[in-house]
């Protein structure tokens, strides 16, 4: 197998922890399509009720560069406001890589804010070479995803209290 590489971003938000947590990882198969659906046509479990080892599916709007992805939740620590998932299944990616994993946490910060931090690994497949360009588009989507999300949460700031 390729050589793992791993990636660590964090931005800062204006919504509380729990809010931020609330919103993207327990319920983000309702509210992401909402919010994003022009990119975002669903997002079901399709093992499991969203604790540890459930498995959801991502599908995507016609024209995206991706039809869907999997991911299988593996430590979901709700006091903590920390999430770890893997990337299991996609139409396309896997013809490259063995799996990205993903650490999400949530931390206060400020007055009412926090912090996010996402650590990505991503191990490819044998003779494979991830890109950095493959990697920063990634992390550029994420960000954007969470940025989508937290502006609801200050529009809307009795949703997931």
């Amino acid at each position: 197998m390729g050589e793992p590489k791993s990636i660590t971003q964090s931005f800062v938000a204006q919504v509380t922890p729990a809010r931020m947590f609330k919103a993207l990882i327990l319920d983000s198969h309702n509210i992401c399509p909402k919010l994003m659906f022009s990119s975002i046509k669903s997002i079901e479990y399709i093992e499991g009720d969203g604790e540890v080892g459930s498995i959801k599916q991502i599908n995507f709007t016609e024209g995206s560069s991706i039809g869907y992805m999997k991911h299988r939740i593996d430590t979901l620590d709700k006091e903590n406001y920390m999430c770890k998932y893997t990337f299991i299944d996609s139409d396309i990616l896997m013809d490259r890589l063995e799996y990205i994993t993903y650490e999400v946490k949530f931390e206060g910060h400020g007055h009412g804010g926090c912090v996010c931090k996402i650590t990505s690994e991503f191990k490819p497949k044998e003779g494979v070479e991830i890109k950095d360009i493959d990697i920063e588009l990634g992390k550029d989507r994420a960000i954007g995803m969470y940025e989508v999300v937290e502006a609801y949460l200050i529009a809307h700031h009795h949703d997931y209290t």
